[in-house]
């Protein structure tokens, strides 16, 4: 006679191997279950070590994310299902299964037509990589306003969630070329409500295991009050908010530096800190780029153009981004310059990427730095202000 238990954990780990595990439920707490633990998801996870299972505990007031290989996972569940949870639910593309206690302890495990038809292809590993980089159940997606409780995104916010997986794909991608350390610090300047910040450090500790130590740089002590309080709520524990000015920020080790839409000059300031403190990766999107305009006096062909106000305008923004980019390569990094996504606040979408690679830094330094020189005797500029701080 096979167990009501062993069925289940029998049918989880077939469906986990052969790919059809779409998600495993553990429902109605008992009396041993956690302090404020309402129940627990599990889902097949892509980490460096292979295919593991992450365990989703939802708390009242936060969620806990553990990853286990199948093995663990089972014991897992073999020691929490009849003690800690009255019910399991494991879902399929071809069969949904459930596993329930009664009072005095006895258990029945029964199966139904599958409540969820989704197509096959959408288990196989590149589809499971994209759909994994955010879980929209997050608790912190719920507490920054762009989910309601079941987890669903509002319909305000379907911009906001496009953009967060968007960045999130950007950072996937940059980590294929270099990858971080265990333990990583980072900053993020001018991190605002937070919601690209909670983001990477939700995807850094719980989807990779990096451990990461972030911390969101913000002006404006109620941003930076709110974000704490909401990073403590979640339990991320090495996500802090600082109310700073990014130009005093004098980190004793940087490994990854994150500014987005910080305006005007102060992109320089934070690519000046990221590039003196030979960050592995500097991620900006620029906005507002007074400085370049305002010097701008072209001694080209495009100078009839450029009387122009909005020509002058987009110009300037090209020719201040385009810079920024060759100081970066000069100083040893490769460099990409593409359109991101823009949010509610601001139509700049462009995004400056870089990765460090000093292979690059002897034999790219003079040939960029001599392209600087160029385009601003071109275009009339006295001096970038990123050259200005590079130099301090």
């Amino acid at each position: 006679m096979i167990f009501p238990t062993t069925q289940f954990l029998t049918t989880f780990r077939t469906a986990f191997n052969s790919g059809q595990l779409l998600k495993c439920t553990l429902g109605k707490p008992t009396a041993e279950a956690p302090e404020g633990l309402k129940n627990v998801y599990l889902r097949p996870v892509e980490l460096k070590k292979g295919l593991h299972v992450a365990f989703n505990f939802r708390y009242q007031t936060r969620d806990e994310v553990k990853n286990f290989s199948l093995d663990e996972a089972v014991d897992q569940l073999k020691k929490m299902l009849g003690v800690a949870f009255l019910n399991g639910d494991i879902l399929t593309p071809e069969r949904d299964f459930f596993l329930q206690f009664n009072k005095k302890g006895e258990a029945l495990f029964v199966e139904k037509k599958p409540s969820q038809k989704t197509p096959l292809e959408v288990q196989t590993t590149h589809n499971r990589s994209k759909s994994r980089l955010l879980d929209p159940s997050a608790l912190w997606l719920h507490l920054l306003g762009i989910t309601n409780a079941k987890g669903e995104v509002l319909a305000a916010h379907q911009d906001k969630w496009r953009q967060i997986n968007k960045y999130l794909e950007t950072i996937e991608s940059l980590l294929r070329d270099q990858p971080l350390p265990n333990g990583a610090k980072i900053a993020d300047m001018g991190s605002g409500k937070g919601y690209l910040t909670f983001a990477l450090y939700d995807f850094l500790e719980n989807n990779l295991s990096l451990a990461p130590q972030i911390t969101g740089i913000e002006l404006r002590p109620a941003l930076v009050d709110f974000c704490n309080k909401t990073a403590e709520q979640v339990g991320f524990q090495n996500l802090n908010f600082i109310a700073q000015d990014i130009a005093t920020y004098h980190p004793d080790r940087l490994d990854m530096l994150i500014a987005l839409h910080a305006c005007d000059t102060a992109t320089d300031l934070a690519l000046a800190v990221g590039i003196r403190e030979k960050a592995r990766i500097i991620v900006v999107a620029p906005c507002c780029h007074k400085q370049i305009r305002r010097e701008m006096k072209a001694k080209n062909e495009l100078a009839p153009l450029l009387q122009h106000g909005i020509l002058e305008e987009r110009q300037a923004e090209i020719v201040t981004d385009g810079i920024r980019a060759l100081l970066l390569e000069a100083n040893g990094y490769h460099t990409k310059v593409f359109e991101f996504i823009s949010t509610e606040h601001t139509a700049k979408n462009v995004m400056i990427t870089a990765t460090m690679d000093g292979r690059r830094l002897n034999q790219r330094r003079t040939e960029a730095l001599a392209q600087v020189a160029a385009l601003k005797t071109s275009f009339g500029i006295g001096e970038h202000w990123l050259e200005k701080l590079l130099v301090l």
